[in-house]
């Protein structure tokens, strides 16, 4: 098993990009193999030309293994997908060709392989690339045609000839035009879902961010409360809710407008948060109101969690309004009863806070 294991690393390597790369050339290897049986076939079937048919045979096996050391170990040799798109697309058209001029009576059926070509092309190069590549195979297609008629007119007959280069032109660009739209239609939409994606997480952000602050809104908050009552249910868990409260905001807004009241907010929730740890929860509540939750938390922790906050946010200054302005908050804080729906935590903790902003404020009640 472990042999098997080291194989399968030696032969398809780890990186999910580089095995899809692989199982593609897994799939054109089989349709090369399909093209080498009806090659051997004319040849057992006595073609004329089994020497060049075996030639061709020969050119394709060989080509094909060749791309597979080049594709398993591109990073290595630094090459580039576009450019491994581009060698199997010229070697595969090179194959083609040369099949159509030892294959016999049954060539023009070959022809058909030369769009498959062109439509494989389409996930890696781009429509300027593919139409070049359509150029060249036609250019190649006639020269060969050409040089059949002239060594052999009768296998050869210029009218056959004709039709079959007219048709096939006309195929491959046909294909080609379609190719290159839908490759420019792929990556319109990669674009837009790019966009898209972005316009997700934008909305996502703003769902559940309170812009000013930074913090985590009212909604947000609240999908937070519902699913940790869910998860708790009435087990007993310890867990804290504290509603902060900025003092005398409304003087602060009537000194400094509004533009000032916002620098507040934003320095106080700059300096609450830093005192808190991995699954505290600091949401903006309402204009100046916070509230906190304090997951695995007993009344005592939370009290001395939140007088650090209280002396880390009373320290601050908001430098832009006025170095002397030193900003405090009123607390309530609660521990939540069991199988209690956090609504009337939330009633109790507000009423603790009320008492603290009755209390003279600048102070945090525990209730």
């Amino acid at each position: 098993m472990q042999m098997q294991r080291n194989l399968n690393q030696l032969l398809l390597g780890s990186d999910p990009k580089l095995r899809r790369m692989l199982r593609y050339w897994g799939a054109t290897g089989l349709f090369y193999l399909v093209g080498i049986a009806v090659l051997l076939q004319q040849v057992d079937g006595g073609t004329p030309r089994a020497h060049w048919a075996n030639l061709v045979v020969w050119f394709c096996a060989i080509g094909v293994l060749s791309f597979f050391v080049l594709v398993r170990f591109s990073v290595q040799f630094r090459i580039a997908p576009w450019q491994l798109a581009v060698a199997q697309g010229v070697f595969a058209i090179a194959c083609e060709i040369g099949a159509y001029a030892v294959t016999g009576p049954i060539r023009g059926a070959s022809l058909v392989i030369l769009q498959v070509v062109i439509v494989f092309c389409i996930f890696s190069l781009r429509p300027r690339a593919t139409m070049a590549l359509c150029a060249a195979t036609i250019g190649m297609l006639g020269a060969t045609m050409h040089a059949m008629v002239s060594y052999d007119p009768v296998a050869y007959p210029a009218n056959i000839e004709w039709q079959h280069f007219a048709l096939s032109a006309a195929s491959l660009v046909a294909v080609t035009v379609l190719t290159g739209e839908m490759s420019k239609l792929r990556a319109h939409l990669k674009r837009q879902k790019e966009e898209l994606v972005a316009a997700v997480g934008t909305i996502r952000t703003l769902a559940t961010i309170d812009e000013l602050t930074s913090l985590a809104n009212r909604r947000y908050m609240n999908e937070v409360l519902h699913a940790e009552e869910r998860r708790q249910g009435c087990t007993g868990q310890r867990i804290c809710i504290a509603l902060l409260d900025i003092d005398f905001f409304k003087r602060i807004n009537d000194s400094y407008g509004h533009d000032g009241g916002d620098a507040v907010l934003r320095t106080f929730a700059a300096a609450a948060r830093t005192d808190l740890r991995a699954g505290d929860v600091l949401a903006r509540w309402g204009g100046e109101e916070f509230l906190l939750m304090l997951p695995d938390t007993d009344l005592r922790e939370a009290k001395k969690i939140l007088a650090r906050m209280a002396e880390r946010v009373g320290a601050i200054r908001v430098t832009d309004l006025d170095v002397e302005l030193r900003v405090t908050f009123s607390g309530g804080v609660v521990e939540r009863r069991d199988c209690e729906p956090f609504a009337d935590t939330i009633t109790r903790a507000d009423k603790a806070m009320y008492e603290a902003k009755m209390g003279g404020r600048d102070m945090v009640i525990a209730a």
